[in-house]
């Protein structure tokens, strides 16, 4: 088998949402002396980005993406050790706090984000639900982070968005990450009005958005 016809396997295994293939795809490359990072940025990334078009485009749903971004993180989980031991890394877009605000307990859509933007290569610290802004705070300044993802599904959490903003203010360190808010009550007025860089309505968009901000695209 040709590197390139593996790299093909690699991308169908994302593509069809299985990581126990992407697991056995990223042994097998490991076997054959094939470059990690190579693997990553050949074989399973391209998959990833097919399973975004295919969700955009309205040919895949929600559990696709969520199945498709579980194989990516198997894979992944594979190769980074050795990545590790041959002291590559893969690019890092950047680095990534998220969470659902205090007093919102939603996690579905918020881990969604999450998996596809680490699927995407941003580090991802995610800090859970229920999140008060001086834990976002903290979070921050703890991973240096330079992108902060604020989700609530709530019209009455969604207040504490600006919050955590105006923590981030008080801490001083605004001028040093990229604030992105989503959400289902979440508009880009809103967005604009509680003085976010940026809305995404959905995981894909929001891969795309956090590229944009951190200007990886």
């Amino acid at each position: 088998m040709s590197k390139e016809e593996l790299f093909a396997q690699m991308a169908q295994a994302i593509i069809d949402g299985d990581p126990d293939e992407a697991e056995a795809l990223a042994h097998k490359a490991l076997e054959l002396g094939i470059d990690p990072l190579e693997a990553i940025n050949k074989g399973f990334t391209p998959g990833i980005n097919k399973v975004g078009d295919l969700f955009a485009s309205g040919e895949y749903f929600l559990p696709d993406l969520v199945i498709g971004g579980e194989a990516m993180k198997a894979a992944v989980a594979v190769l980074e050790p050795e990545l590790a031991r041959r002291q590559e890394e893969r690019q890092v877009l950047g680095k990534v706090v998220i969470g659902t605000v205090e007093g919102d307990i939603h996690e579905i859509g918020k881990t969604l984000v999450a998996t596809m933007l680490a699927a995407n290569g941003f580090q991802v610290k995610d800090v859970g639900v229920d999140v008060a802004a001086e834990d976002f705070v903290k979070a921050v300044q703890e991973m240096g982070a330079n992108l902060v993802g604020l989700s609530a599904l709530l019209t009455t959490t969604m207040l504490n968005q600006r919050k955590v903003i105006e923590a981030l203010e008080e801490a001083g360190i605004r001028d040093q990450v990229k604030i992105m808010v989503g959400g289902a009550p979440v508009t880009s007025q809103w967005a604009t009005e509680i003085g976010a860089d940026g809305y995404a309505e959905d995981a894909i968009g929001s891969v795309a958005l956090a590229k944009r901000l951190v200007g990886a695209n």
